[in-house]
């Protein structure tokens, strides 16, 4: 299963802005809202389809049949690139693939129905497939 949108309005997107003096929280999605244990990003990154993909694999692997996961992102953000060994200029490179956004505080994946010490090797491991860093977080 990948992870990319079904339709798009536009091929290509703006590359948008990236200070990194600007250390923004994130306020959306930064809470549990349906499971037990969460994996929560401490750092921003631009995360990509199979990034995602590679790391609820690993927590499916994990949870088995007993547990429910949830991912919490969606790449929707296309990023483009040239082919290897092209000349600088003529105009912007073809869509590659998609990606997501993250911020400091977003939580990326929440799982439940297994046991803690499970949980959180399970979102360990998912976290180092995330090009930033992460924390699990559990239900208070």
């Amino acid at each position: 299963m990948q992870f990319f949108p079904k339709k798009v309005l536009h091929r290509k997107w703006h590359t948008m802005r990236r200070n990194p003096a600007r250390a923004r929280m994130e306020n959306r999605g930064s809470v549990l809202a349906f499971g037990s244990f969460g994996l929560k990003a401490m750092g921003e990154a631009r995360v990509r389809s199979n990034q995602v993909e590679a790391a609820r694999k690993v927590i499916a692997r994990s949870l088995g049949k007993t547990g429910k996961t949830w991912v919490r992102v969606f790449p929707d953000m296309p990023y483009t690139q040239k082919p290897a060994e092209v000349k600088m200029g003529k105009g912007k490179g073809e869509p590659a693939g998609y990606q997501v956004q993250v911020w400091p505080g977003r939580i990326v994946f929440e799982i439940d129905g297994i046991t803690e010490a499970a949980a959180r090797e399970a979102l360990r491991k998912a976290g180092t497939k995330l090009p930033m860093k992460t924390k699990v977080i559990t239900r208070v």
